[in-house]
């Protein structure tokens, strides 16, 4: 079993910056793809970003240079640095981790960004 938690959630203007964590306890491997996705009102959670346990990294379109997400292995914590928020990243942020080659999926209760001035 897997525990995820995120923080770093809030109120921003736009324009302003944002950075999520999501720690991750319990049966952890090696091989593993962690991400962020995020809903919002009224729509289907989408695909923010994902990164493996080798570092490669893939974003959605609408997040490209201005998130950025890293991770500490060590730590079994995955970060996303958000900048330049606009009003329509509003929504309610998940952590997920996908085990391989299991394919077994876990998902965070998720941390709510609002972007408003």
């Amino acid at each position: 079993q897997v525990q995820l938690v995120e923080s770093g959630g809030g109120l921003v203007q736009p324009g302003g910056s944002l950075r999520l964590s999501c720690a991750a306890s319990g049966s952890i491997f090696s091989g593993n793809i962690m991400g962020w996705y995020r809903q919002a009102p009224g729509k289907q959670r989408e695909l923010v970003a994902v990164i493996t346990s080798g570092g490669y990294t893939n974003y959605a379109d609408s997040v490209k240079g201005r998130f950025s997400i890293s991770r500490d292995n060590a730590k079994n914590t995955v970060y996303l640095q958000m900048n330049t928020l606009k009003p329509e990243d509003t929504a309610l942020y998940y952590c997920n981790v996908e085990l391989i080659p299991s394919g077994s999926n876990y998902w965070g209760k998720g941390t709510l960004v609002t972007v408003s001035s």
